[in-house]
This record gives structure tokens, C-alpha cells and sequence, in this order.
């Protein structure tokens, strides 16, 4: 119920209200790669922080843990970046190659110009479920590349092994069902804007996550198999043990589709907390009749105290 609830409209039945005060940006993070965003910042007062939000798989800017985690940021005196990934809401048309997860450098390079937006000002990363992945490894990738002003780095319900996720999202009916019919939207859009390059109609009728990836990979990447994808964004073990910047990791013992032994078992630095949850399902985390999700208010706690040190 936490991970059904996470992405239900109940939980944001105003969210226009938001979206209309948004600043939308085209970013191009080099090799011909655009991405789009949405500036939001608080309505007085120069803000703080600036934020920047990295939603899910098939999630998107406009997804509403991210809608609800802005709006409660901006609240609070932060501007806030909701990044799109390519392929992800109405950004198809943007490029003409697919989303793949291992599309780290165009997601890096988007952040390190989101954190330029406003001069002088401390920068932060929440990511959620892949988003998390993604923030988990420019956490990594800073060690060679830093972002300027990134003070702190959240990921709530971050994948660490997708091989094992996806099969843990084709073994739930409902949860399976509903990531394949965006997966197959998304597609349909992307093959309408470029039919020259795509033709998904074989693929489409496929029924796990796995059977669609297994035939997608041959005829539309470089990979040779979904080992070799999968492993292209596996975090386990040691892979996080050089991680350069501040970084707290929150999952939850029942999330459904990521296991809770793989954090356990990472090798973590003083710089990395790691707050396991006994409940919270998959980017939940909800407490109250008011559907909230207590990761709101503590982001923001957290973050103050990163810019009052």
C-alpha cells in the first residue's frame, strides 16, 4: 500500500497550482543531448539552496513524490530543479536515441548546469528509486568530477541491483503491469516521432519487464545482453566505498522491489549514512492520514543544517 500510494494523485489533488509557477529549461549536455527541467523558486526572499530532484524509472518531473517533495522544499526557502530524463514526460522528441539507465553522462552534465542556475548558492540531490542509482553514482563520479556548491546527497529507495529489481517487479501483477503499460507508452511516442528508426510492434506484446528488455537490447543498443546493461548501473559491495560527497541513504525493510540485504551489505565511508526503515515499501514512506511522506520535512531539516555548518 506505502509503494501504491507513493504516486497516487490523492496524495496531490492541487498539484496545477505548483506547475504553473514553473520555469521550464532545455538543457544540452554536449553531443547534440538536451534534457528538460523545471526551475521552481520560492515566491520572496533569494532562496537558500537549490535543489535537484532525479525521479524514478517511467517517473517524471511531474511524478508526485517529486511535486510533493519540491513543493515542501520551496516552502521552506529552496529553489528546486525537477529534472526530466530523456524519454521520461513530454521530452521524447528531444532526442532521437532511447533511454537506457546506463546514460550516466548526459544526467551528470545536467546536474553540473542545474547547480550554475543560481550563482553562490549551496546545491543538493534527492533521488528517488533509479533516480537515487543515478545520485548515487554522481555521488561517485565526483570523486573525478566535482559539481559546484553540491553540499549534500539523498536518495530515498535507490535500485542497487536492477537484475534482481526486475524480476521482483515481473514476480508482483500489478506493479509489473503498471511500469509495462508506461514502458509500452513511451515507446509507441518514441516510435511515432522517428518511425524510421524504430519499429516496437514486436516487442510490445511482451509480458515482464525482463522478456521486453531481453528483445529491446539486440536491436536498439550496444549491449550484447541484459548482464551486460544491468551491470553497466549495479551498486554493490564496494562500489560505493570512494563516494567524495556528504550522502544519506534511506530504504525501507519491505520495500517490494528493491532487497534490503544488498545495503547491508555495502562498504560505505564515514562520508555515507545508511538509515533503513523497518516500513515505508518503495519511495513511500507515508505517515498520517494526510498521506504524508516524513522524508519531506526531514530533507529539508537535513539540508538547513548542511547550510548552517
Amino acid at each position: 500500500m506505502q509503494t501504491i500510494l507513493c504516486s497516487s494523485r490523492i496524495r496531490f489533488w492541487n498539484a496545477g497550482s505548483q506547475q504553473n509557477k514553473d520555469r521550464e529549461i532545455v538543457l544540452d549536455t554536449g553531443n547534440g543531448v538536451r534534457l528538460i527541467g523545471y526551475l521552481l523558486k520560492p515566491e520572496s526572499g533569494a532562496a537558500k539552496g537549490l535543489a535537484i530532484l532525479l525521479h524514478g524509472w517511467e517517473g517524471s518531473a511531474h511524478s508526485i513524490y517529486i511535486l510533493r517533495t519540491a513543493r515542501q522544499l520551496c516552502r521552506q526557502g529552496y529553489a528546486v530543479f525537477r529534472l526530466n530524463y530523456r524519454d521520461h514526460g513530454d521530452s521524447h522528441h528531444l532526442n532521437e536515441d532511447v533511454f537506457y539507465a546506463t546514460r550516466l553522462d548526459e544526467v551528470f552534465q545536467a546536474v553540473k548546469l542545474t547547480a550554475c542556475l543560481l550563482k553562490n548558492t549551496p546545491v543538493f540531490i534527492v533521488g528517488f528509486s533509479l533516480g537515487g542509482n543515478f545520485a548515487l553514482r554522481i555521488a561517485r563520479r565526483c570523486e573525478q568530477e566535482g559539481i559546484d556548491g553540491l553540499r549534500h546527497i539523498v536518495c530515498i529507495s535507490p535500485v542497487l541491483d536492477p537484475d534482481k529489481a526486475t524480476d521482483r517487479i515481473d514476480s508482483m501483477p500489478y506493479i509489473r503491469k503498471y511500469f509495462l503499460k508506461k514502458w509500452r507508452r513511451s515507446l509507441l511516442k518514441k516510435q511515432k516521432l522517428y518511425p524510421h528508426r524504430f519499429d516496437f510492434s514486436s516487442l510490445l506484446n511482451l509480458n515482464t519487464i525482463r522478456a521486453l528488455t531481453e528483445a529491446l537490447l539486440p536491436k536498439y543498443s550496444e549491449f550484447s545482453s541484459v548482464k551486460e546493461y544491468f551491470g553497466g548501473y549495479t551498486l554493490l559491495n564496494d562500489a560505493l566505498k570512494n563516494i567524495s560527497v556528504s550522502t544519506t541513504i534511506i530504504t525501507a525493510a519491505d520495500d517490494p522491489i528493491i532487497r534490503v540485504e544488498d545495503f547491508y551489505q555495502l562498504q560505505l565511508n564515514e562520508l555515507t549514512n545508511l538509515a533503513v526503515q523497518s516500513y515505508g515499501g518503495h519511495n513511500g514512506f507515508i505517515t498520517g492520514y494526510s498521506l504524508e511522506s516524513w522524508y519531506e520535512q526531514e530533507i529539508v531539516e537535513l539540508f538547513d543544517r548542511f547550510i548552517d555548518q
